[in-house]
C-alpha cells in the first residue's frame, strides 16, 4: 500500500494492500476501498462509502458526503461505487438520504470533472458523464447513457440505455431508452443516439427496430396511448423495451417537434 505521508487514513477503514493515497487525502472510518484503485491527492472519502476494483479518483474528488436534503436526519446511508470507474477533479458523489439507502454508480462509469450526483441516484453501467453535468436525487441512468456538458436532470427523472443527453439541455421528464436529448433544450427530444447505438454492438435489424418504434412514437402524430397500441404489435425487443419504460413512467417522456422521414 502506497499512502502519502501528508495524507489522513483511518484505521478503520479497508484499504487493498496495493491501493494508492496521494498527499492531503482524507480517508474515513467505515470506508472500503478495492484492489489496484488510485486515489490521487486532496480528495475526501466519507464514512460509509465503497469503492469497487480498479477505480482511479483524481484530484478534489468528494465521495460520500452528507446530502444536500434539508429532510436528512444523520442516519447511515451509502455510496457504492462499482469496478473501473473514473472519477475526475472536483467530482461530487453524495449518499442516500432514508436510512439504509444508497446511492449507485456501476462498473466503468466516467465521470468527468465538476460532475455532480445527488443523493439516491443509480447509475448503471458504462454510463459517461460530462463536466459541470448534475443528476438530482433519486435519478436513474440507463446502462451506457452519455450525459454532456452542463447537463441537468430533474429529480425522479429516469433515462433509458443508450439514450445522449445533449450538452446544456435540461430535462424534467423521463428520457426513453435510444433517443437523443437535443442540446440547450428543455425536454426536447432530438432523433436517435445512433452512433452509441452501432458502438455497443447493435445489429442494423436491431437498429431498424429501433427507428420504426421512435417514428411511431415521435413521428407518426398519434397521442402516446395510440402510439403504444402500435408499437406493442410490433413485437421486437425495442418495441418492448421502449413500450415497457414509457408505461412505467410516472413524470411522462420528453416530447419533440421533429418530424421523422
Amino acid at each position: 500500500m502506497a499512502i502519502h505521508d501528508t495524507a489522513v487514513v483511518s484505521p478503520k477503514a479497508k484499504i487493498a494492500d496495493d491501493v494508492e493515497v496521494g498527499p492531503y487525502s482524507v480517508i474515513s472510518d467505515s470506508v472500503e476501498i478495492g484492489a489496484g484503485c488510485s486515489i490521487g491527492p486532496h480528495v475526501t472519502v466519507c464514512g460509509f462509502t465503497k469503492i469497487g476494483p480498479g477505480c482511479e479518483v483524481h484530484s478534489g474528488a468528494v465521495l460520500g458526503d452528507t446530502p444536500q436534503d434539508t429532510g436528512f436526519k444523520d442516519v447511515e446511508s451509502y455510496v457504492e461505487i462499482g469496478a473501473n470507474c473514473i472519477i475526475r477533479e472536483g467530482v461530487t458523489v453524495h449518499r442516500g438520504t432514508a436510512e439504509g439507502s444508497s446511492t449507485v454508480v456501476g462498473d466503468g462509469c466516467f465521470l468527468m470533472a465538476f460532475s455532480h450526483i445527488a443523493h439516491n441516484v443509480v447509475l448503471e453501467n458504462d454510463v459517461i458523464m460530462a463536466n459541470n453535468s448534475m443528476l438530482a436525487g433519486h435519478v436513474h441512468i440507463g446502462e451506457k447513457v452519455f450525459i454532456s456538458g452542463g447537463v441537468g436532470v430533474h429529480q425522479f427523472v429516469r433515462v433509458g440505455r443508450m439514450a445522449l443527453l445533449g450538452a446544456n439541455s435540461v430535462c424534467g421528464k423521463d428520457v426513453p431508452p435510444f433517443c437523443m436529448v437535443e442540446p440547450c433544450t428543455w425536454n426536447g427530444v432530438k432523433g436517435l443516439n445512433v452512433i452509441g447505438m452501432r458502438r455497443a454492438g447493435m445489429t442494423a435489424e436491431e437498429r431498424a427496430d429501433v427507428k420504426r418504434v421512435f417514428k411511431t412514437l415521435y413521428g407518426s402524430g398519434l397521442n402516446v396511448k395510440q402510439a403504444l397500441e402500435q408499437i406493442d404489435a410490433m413485437d421486437n425487443s425495442a418495441a418492448r423495451e421502449m413500450a415497457g419504460f414509457v408505461r412505467s413512467s410516472k413524470r411522462g417522456i420528453c416530447g419533440s417537434e421533429l418530424s421523422v422521414g
